[in-house]
């Protein structure tokens, strides 16, 4: 008798324990899906205002102009990056290079660097991956004498 009560006492803490690596699993995936509806719930509010900007005639060359910003260096060499690389394309403002942790990776008629070690200057740094500004802020802080802003506060200060 004692044996088949330990047997069923193996096999109840089997399970709780699979229930409960379940449900942390479970929680793990909610926290990771709310983290990334924020991110894309961001990144969409900040691209519709862009074409908000875009349909009235607007280009976000008219916030680097009226900040004196010339020569600068874009965060994030992705879809976003590469969308404001082409939207400064001959609009005087002249995009130096592009940083990217993936650098090797990434194809561009610009060089695109590492966020390693010092950094050629640059008027302004724009952080394209507008979720993760003040991560990235704290990580270039470091490497560069010149303002870092973020793509959001481009487009929502036009």
């Amino acid at each position: 008798m004692k044996k088949k009560a330990i047997i069923w006492i193996k096999i109840l803490s089997a399970f709780c324990l699979g229930f409960i690596t379940r449900s942390k699993m479970r929680s793990f995936k909610i926290n990771n899906n709310t983290q990334d509806s924020n991110k894309y719930w961001q990144s969409y509010l900040m691209m519709n205002e862009w074409m908000q900007l875009k349909q009235k005639g607007r280009n976000l060359s008219e916030y680097f102009k009226e900040h004196g910003y010339k020569n600068i260096a874009i965060y994030g060499m992705h879809h976003t990056g590469i969308t404001l690389q082409n939207e400064l394309d001959g609009t005087g403002i002249n995009v130096v290079y592009g940083i990217d942790a993936n650098a090797e990776t990434i194809y561009s008629d610009i060089e695109v660097k590492k966020p390693e070690g010092r950094l050629p200057e640059v008027d302004v740094i724009v952080v394209t991956p507008i979720y993760y500004f003040t991560d990235i802020e704290e990580k270039l802080v470091s490497l560069v004498s010149c303002p870092i802003i973020s793509l959001d506060d481009v487009v929502f200060g036009m």
